[in-house]
């Protein structure tokens, strides 16, 4: 994707479904498979998140899923970025990445990114949430909103924290953290921008199935 910040910019809503990938739910399928499934149904936003993969096998992986991603229709494009790693993200000219509060400094990693690629990051309070938008954050995604077996040792995040942070920043904000079709009602009149998933996708029997009915639940309340 050309200028994929500028794109950010210009269409927030791409944020509406964002798909972490996680290997835990694949179930003997590929990946890239999995990805593709999950664009085809809605997804709007990708991560590849493998915390144990080294920078060279995220790229190889990261590589492999835009290959697959670059067989569907022009129109299915969607920011496809890594989370963590600058380097891999460098190394296969990423769309951009995505950090934590304890992963590469934001400001570092638009240092090495550069001014055309998006730098998401996690936060959990308004002066993280500042603090990300003051060093070039684009997006934020602020969570765990519920409990969640994804990450159990995730604190959680209040509905009024959520909303509080919402109107705190001017970059897009996206929950995330225990949502699928039961819990979405949660992101009601919060101001976020859309709903981050992992397993509501990806351990789905029929993921571009279940994208398309989460696509479908997230319109209904953001």
């Amino acid at each position: 994707m050309d200028a994929p910040r500028a794109y950010l910019r210009e269409n927030p809503a791409c944020l509406r479904l964002y798909a972490v990938t996680d290997d835990a739910w694949l179930g003997g399928r590929t990946l890239e498979a999995c990805c593709a499934a999950a664009v085809r149904g809605g997804v709007t936003f990708l991560q590849l998140r493998d915390k144990h993969a080294t920078s060279a096998r995220l790229e190889a992986r990261y590589r492999a899923i835009e290959d697959a991603l670059a067989c569907m229709p022009a129109a299915s494009r969607v920011p496809f970025v890594i989370n963590d790693d600058v380097q891999a993200a460098l190394a296969c000219d990423a769309d951009g990445v995505h950090v934590g509060q304890s992963d590469t400094a934001c400001a570092q990693a638009r240092a090495l990114l550069g001014p055309d690629k998006i730098v998401g990051v996690s936060a959990q309070t308004v002066e993280q949430a500042l603090a990300a938008e003051a060093a070039g954050a684009d997006y934020l995604g602020v969570g765990a909103l519920i409990a969640t077996a994804t990450k159990p040792d995730a604190a959680i995040v209040a509905r009024d924290e959520l909303t509080r942070i919402c109107a705190a920043v001017s970059i897009p904000v996206v929950g995330i953290g225990g949502l699928g079709p039961a819990t979405l009602s949660c992101l009601q009149n919060t101001g976020v921008q859309g709903a981050a998933v992992v397993s509501a996708v990806f351990a789905a029997d029929d993921i571009e199935a279940a994208a398309a009915a989460l696509k479908e639940g997230v319109e209904r309340v953001v």
